[in-house]
């Protein structure tokens, strides 16, 4: 079925679900949007139109429907902002999101709540009154009221008790028939099931307030930061000053010599942890936000004040995108089938890392993906288009890393050069530096170290045959020791038959002859 009439959609808001932080906005030109909150006591309501109640000809006193202001233009955040050492916002400005302590401090009006309510017990069938707030992320008393509110409407009635303990949080609800047909009308609009979303202007200054910019990261601050990766200090001298700016960074180089896990190691320099929101509040839409395979969460210190759960409380998070990556993958992602939106790699990337790694292997052109990343680049303001075709202006808070293996010459233009002033060639390891590669990788591997088997590896299979090192290969002839041991029935140990057989799996060269079948050959 179709959207509410306007009629069905109108209603004048109640006190409490006014925005926080000023007046009500001014109401938008098309008022089909716009929704009021229930009834009073005793009233049930029937049809759409009952349910939504109010004159269609009243002037529009309270807040949007959806309890969200207008997405205001985002300006981008001061990259010069006050200096963090490490990356830890000092106390008094650090985001902090408060625990609500009623709807007009989450941003919310009734009717949103209502039908996040009502979605959340359809699709578990029955639920405690403690459950739905904790699938909501909502305080329990807040969403006590709620229910109340739809008992007395005859939406939900109490099925029986939940256990211990006394009061409503404990009682277990299930749904009526009186709310069927506006419930179908509440799937119909979306079926966002999880906890209550924030307001979208609230995660603007949220982001703008945990930049990734303006950070202080010192030689030492990084030393420890990498792991087990070796590091050469050209590298320490070309990544660090590039964090510290915010401005992206260009990694070129030839394959497997860690351009990728030297990525993986900069986030860490970023001490400290920030908010992310569950889902977003946009005009109408909900736009999910947490993803769990990027975001970490992190546990809270003991005597922490208590904060907003709509927020995830998260390490700063490293995006990586690579061959997969098509322009339609950087919008807002709608799902007709759910109505609701997935936020794009770069907004889940917010206030942390993003990492196209394998540049210019993608199915899109590399000229029109630099195209589309040149202006969130420039102004740190990035344009999204929702699915009705408005335009909206999201931050881009992101520290941005282009990787690439194959020539630079051929993927990128000055006007993209201009934009990344930071650009770093991931060279091949020396002789010296791959020995110190397999000992870091054989105390890794608990494979005792023998430098004479690899000063053997080297003067036989590498010299003879000019075969240029990369830092990957160490770990993976390592690991073909390691099964080829485990096969014999023997301990993996860096014998020199077991690092030919190694060597011969490995390093395999494909030659196409003029006819007849394709010969492989290993050098």
């Amino acid at each position: 079925p179709g959207p509410p009439a306007d009629a069905d959609r109108r209603a004048s808001a109640p006190p409490d679900s006014e925005r926080r932080g000023g007046p009500p906005p001014a109401p938008p030109a098309d008022s089909d949007r716009r929704a009021g909150p229930s009834q009073g006591e005793g009233e049930r309501r029937g049809s759409a139109a009952d349910r939504r109640g109010g004159n269609p000809q009243q002037s529009y006193s309270g807040p949007d429907r959806r309890g969200s202001a207008a997405p205001q233009a985002y300006a981008g955040p001061d990259r010069r902002g006050s200096r963090r050492d490490g990356g830890e916002a000092p106390a008094a400005n650090r985001f902090w999101p408060t625990q609500p302590r009623n709807l007009q401090e989450c941003g919310l009006n009734a009717t949103f709540v209502e039908e996040l309510v009502l979605k959340a017990i359809f699709f578990a069938g029955e639920m405690r009154g403690m459950d739905v707030a904790a699938r909501l992320q909502l305080p329990t008393t807040l969403v006590d009221e709620i229910i109340e509110g739809l008992r007395r409407q005859k939406y939900i009635d109490i099925r029986g008790g939940g256990g211990s303990g006394v009061g409503r949080s404990t009682m277990i609800y299930q749904l009526t028939t009186f709310v069927t047909d506006v419930l179908r009308q509440i799937l119909d609009r979306n079926r966002y099931n999880g906890p209550a979303p924030v307001p979208f202007n609230e995660w603007v200054a949220a982001v703008k307030q945990q930049t990734v910019r303006g950070n202080r990261i010192t030689r030492d601050r990084m030393q420890d930061k990498f792991g087990d990766l070796i590091i050469r200090d050209y590298i320490f001298d070309g990544i660090g000053p590039a964090m510290n700016s915010g401005r992206a960074i260009f990694f070129y180089g030839p394959p497997g010599n860690g351009k990728t896990a030297i990525c993986q190691g900069m986030v860490n320099c970023y001490d400290g942890d920030i908010f992310i929101p569950h889902a977003l509040l946009i005009d109408d839409f909900v736009v999910k936000m947490y993803d769990a395979n990027i975001h970490k969460a992190v546990e809270d210190e003991p005597g922490a004040p208590s904060y907003d759960r709509r927020w995830v409380r998260c390490r700063r998070p490293l995006v990586v995108v690579g061959g997969e990556l098509t322009l339609e993958m950087l919008d807002l992602v709608y799902t007709p089938e759910v109505k609701y939106y997935e936020a794009p790699f770069q907004m889940k990337a917010s206030n942390g890392m993003l990492l196209i790694d394998d540049f210019g292997r993608q199915k899109v052109s590399p000229k029109d993906l630099l195209n589309r990343w040149i202006v969130p680049l420039e102004s740190d303001v990035d344009m999204l288009t929702l699915h009705t075709g408005k335009k909206l202006q999201v931050p881009f808070d992101v520290f941005a890393a282009f990787s690439t293996n194959l020539d630079p010459s051929d993927l990128v233009d000055d006007a993209f050069l201009r934009r990344v002033r930071y650009k770093l060639e991931v060279q091949r390891p020396d002789e010296e530096q791959f020995h110190e590669i397999f000992q870091m990788m054989c105390k890794k591997r608990g494979v005792p170290y023998d430098a004479r088997a690899i000063d053997y590896l080297i003067d036989e299979h590498y010299r003879p045959n000019h075969r240029p090192f990369a830092a990957c290969q160490p770990r993976d002839l390592l690991d073909q020791v390691i099964d080829m041991a485990n096969y014999q029935g023997s301990h993996p140990r860096l014998d020199p038959a077991l690092l030919d057989a190694a060597v011969r799996s490995y390093f395999v060269r494909f030659d196409k002859p003029a006819s007849g079948p394709t010969s492989a050959s290993a050098r």
